[in-house]
């Protein structure tokens, strides 16, 4: 504390105690920087501020050092130059839509995507006039079809939700690159030690950090992360100003459980395609949709994008429809019947009447979605108390 403070009453030092700084050594964790305001010595220097997302620490809507590490460290695993972090994954979808559409511009999208970003773009359609046209992730053709002068956005997810189609992102990634057309990959099932869709191309990656990021179900953080610093200030200026900011200890709970991602991660792959080919085989079972099972759509095409894994989520349709998936998710005892993915415990959820209930009948068959189809995340207990748990809901049916 300075000479100058020592001199102020109790009342005046007890709002300025002293600020301590690292000096000699450097913490072993990202410290947690609660505070959201930051001082400046000149008007000259706080205005410098201002001027772009690396600029100084002033006010956390702008920037916070403990959310500044983790977006530096979700853009160095996505090989980008810079990400923004926003409170949840749909904020960071709606932010990165509405720094990048305006009235009257047309989007493609994949026509299997997270029922959030599904009702945005309806949203947006109705509200703004943006046209979306709804394409298959495996045919370069369907886009190139699909492109018009006013074409802004290709978006795409590289595993679906839920049914777990694979976008092939070099083909679709190069038409749209070819026109002049922006690319946005949602790459929150695979993470980046399983995919880096900048590598094949991609403009801007989507995470919900609330999935496998965070990986434990007590945080909410969305990240866009850009392959161009230049796209990444344009969104930057728009994101400051929706106000979608993530705050510090949610920024601290996402670092903290990263460290544990590739551990984490090769336990869902694992279990996962254990559980699906056991599945394939149960009388109850009509279908599984899981890309690392030699029947699957685009088994081939996962074999290549995704070499080291297909992820720890995916789909079965239950013979017996809408009511043997609800039966299925209520009998569940190991795994809970609950929304999200991506934390330790194995989650079941009937996407038909949750995540996906924005869509019509025709729209939930047109994105693969059944009434008897459940999405299951797997965990990481035990492979062999979840098989068991599963066996036993689907014994009731």
């Amino acid at each position: 504390m300075s000479d100058y403070h020592h001199g102020l009453r109790p009342e005046s030092r007890i709002v300025h105690p002293p600020v301590e700084e690292v000096t000699g050594s450097r913490p072993l964790g990202v410290p947690l920087h609660q505070g959201h305001i930051f001082a400046f010595p000149d008007s000259d220097a706080l205005a410098d501020a201002f001027a772009g997302p690396e600029g100084a620490f002033h006010y956390s809507r702008f920037g916070n050092p403990t959310v500044r590490s983790l977006e530096r460290a979700v853009a160095d695993l996505e090989g980008g130059s810079g990400a923004l972090a926003a409170s949840s994954g749909m904020g960071v979808i709606s932010t990165v839509l509405l720094a990048l559409l305006r009235s009257g511009a047309h989007v493609i999208a994949q026509r299997s995507l997270y029922g959030g970003t599904f009702a945005t773009f309806s949203d947006l359609a109705d509200r703004w006039g943006v046209d979306v046209t709804l394409v298959g992730g495996d045919d370069p053709e369907e886009v190139r079809a699909a492109l018009r002068p006013t074409t802004r956005l290709l978006y795409l997810e590289t595993v679906s939700n839920p049914t777990a189609r694979i976008a092939d992102l070099p083909a679709l990634i190069g038409v749209a690159r070819a026109a002049g057309v922006l690319s946005v990959v949602d790459n929150t099932f695979p993470t980046p030690l399983l995919c880096r869709p900048i590598e094949h191309g991609a403009d801007i990656v989507i995470h919900s950090a609330t999935k496998y990021l965070g990986g434990h179900s007590d945080v909410m953080a969305g990240l866009a992360v850009f392959a161009d610093a230049e796209l990444h200030h344009r969104v930057w200026h728009h994101a400051v100003e929706q106000g979608a900011t993530l705050d510090p200890f949610a920024a601290w709970l996402t670092l903290r459980g990263m460290q544990t991602l590739g551990l984490r991660i090769r336990r869902h792959n694992e279990t996962a395609l254990d559980l699906a080919g056991r599945l394939a085989a149960h009388p109850a079972v009509a279908a599984v949709h899981h890309p690392g099972l030699p029947g699957h759509p685009d088994h081939e095409l996962a074999r290549r994008l995704l070499p080291d894994g297909q992820g720890g989520v995916f789909a079965v349709d239950l013979a017996g429809g809408r009511e043997a998936a609800r039966t299925f998710v209520g009998a569940v005892r190991l795994a809970s019947l609950a929304p999200s993915l991506g934390g330790v415990h194995t989650l079941v959820l009937h996407p038909a009447s949750t995540s996906h209930r924005q869509l019509s009948d025709e729209e939930l068959t047109a994105a693969g979605i059944g009434p008897g189809t459940v999405r299951i995340a797997a965990g990481i207990e035990h492979p062999e108390d979840i098989r068991a748990d599963l066996e036993q809901a689907l014994a009731g049916l």
